[in-house]
């Protein structure tokens, strides 16, 4: 091969091809070695693949679905040059019986679009949006192979690593990020035999090219410096980053931000006092004096009032989990979610914020009944004794050790004087 990119060179023979690799690929699932008539960078992605555990047999899973999998497209910054993907690939998929695909660094597939009967052969082996084509998940394949080695490639029938993709042919590119570098995913053509031709390599990676020059042209999002930064799950002191300053905060200044930043429209002195303290002897004189004090923490023209309110937008880690469920993207809220909020406080307010978040979490989780999302939540602090969720997970999941566990725990919470975490 004069280029080792490419997959297939004009006027080779497709199908003397393809039982050269069939067999190449049945030696090495077998021996473990490599026959010479494999390309260098298939070589290398199988023995990738085969240290990654990944079978022959196997199949891709499908990560992302619904509510989360349209959260994940809406944030990824590759949702802003589809109508670029779009336009450029889209009549040539279509007319070719082939597919647009889009993935994340992941692997993950964002977008599936292109001929419906091919669409339909496609998800037959979960060649669909939300499914996790990462090398190390389903072996050697235009996309992952792209993201792994970041740079365009091509793969063509028995080059592919498990044996029922092996009917296709794709090539796909990576695209960065035009300021940081950083790989942003990838652009794939898939289809079949036909795009065994270096023209469809040198295509993905010019839409790639032209996708990254776009997203250079595009107006940059609002400047992060104009915008307060919260984080108080799973701490006792919140930390708050605004315009290149970090501020670790008092326990109570954590509580008066936290709810500012859940009320933009402020807080009287009464309703703060009230969410404040549960001792009724506090006097506004106290709390005038905590607000002064955090003023001068935050420095001049943060801290408003009549009403008390933030005099800046505010982006917490609080609000981007109610975000992600209130759209039914429980698998990302359950991964920005750090942890109870405050988990030290007392304040009214933020005991009934506390409590909510976490239950909205917890009900998401168990109507989902994922087995790993289940697991992550009762295998951290404030999910070990947390009797509803391992039950959950004992119907979703029902091992020896989950079921040991679960017995344990109703043993545990029978027992006199045992009293539940709050």
């Amino acid at each position: 091969m004069t280029d080792p990119w490419v997959a297939l060179e004009p006027g080779a023979d497709p199908a003397e091809r393809v039982r050269t690799l069939r067999r190449a690929h049945e030696t090495f699932t077998v021996a473990g070695t490599v026959p010479r008539p494999v390309r260098a960078v298939v070589a290398d992605s199988w023995r990738r693949s085969a240290r990654a555990g990944v079978g022959p047999d196997g199949t891709a899973d499908v990560e992302l679905t619904d509510g989360d999998l349209g959260a994940h497209r809406a944030e990824h910054p590759l949702a802003r040059v589809m109508p670029l993907f779009r336009e450029l690939m889209g009549t040539f998929a279509a007319d070719g019986e082939h597919l647009l695909a889009v993935c994340d660094a992941h692997g993950r597939l964002l977008w599936v679009e292109g001929h419906p009967a091919t669409r339909r052969q496609a998800g037959r082996m979960n060649f669909v949006p939300g499914a996790r084509w990462a090398e190390n998940a389903v072996g050697t394949n235009a996309p992952g192979t792209a993201v792994a080695v970041d740079r365009p490639v091509q793969v063509f029938a028995a080059e592919h690593f498990i044996r029922r993709v092996q009917p296709w042919t794709c090539a796909a590119a990576p695209v960065h990020d035009p300021r940081t570098g950083r790989v942003l995913g990838a652009v794939d053509i898939t289809g079949g035999d036909g795009l065994a031709h270096p023209h469809s390599l040198g295509f993905v990676q010019a839409v790639a090219r032209a996708a990254e020059s776009q997203l250079a042209l595009l107006a940059p999002e609002r400047p992060r410096s104009t915008m307060l930064e919260l984080a108080a799950l799973g701490r006792d002191e919140a930390q708050l980053n605004f315009a290149g300053r970090t501020l670790r905060l008092s326990p109570r200044h954590s509580e008066i931000v936290v709810l500012l930043a859940h009320h933009p429209e402020g807080l009287t002195g009464d309703e703060l006092l009230c969410a404040l303290y549960e001792d009724e002897s506090v006097t506004p004189v106290t709390l005038r004096a905590e607000l002064a004090r955090l003023r001068g923490v935050l420095g001049p023209g943060l801290l408003a009032s009549r009403p008390y309110r933030l005099a800046a937008a505010v982006e917490s880690d609080v609000t981007a989990v109610e975000r992600r469920l209130a759209a039914g993207a429980v698998t990302a809220a359950v991964s920005a979610y750090a942890g109870p909020l405050l988990p030290a406080s007392r304040a009214p307010a933020v005991v009934r914020l506390r409590r909510r978040l976490a239950e909205a979490l917890r009900a998401a989780l168990i109507a989902r009944s994922d087995p790993d999302l289940l697991a992550d939540w009762v295998y951290t602090p404030w999910g070990e004794d947390d009797l509803a969720v391992w039950r959950a997970l004992a119907a979703a999941r029902p091992t020896a050790a989950i079921r040991a566990r679960l017995c344990a725990l109703e043993s545990e919470l029978r027992a006199p004087g045992h009293w539940p975490r709050v």
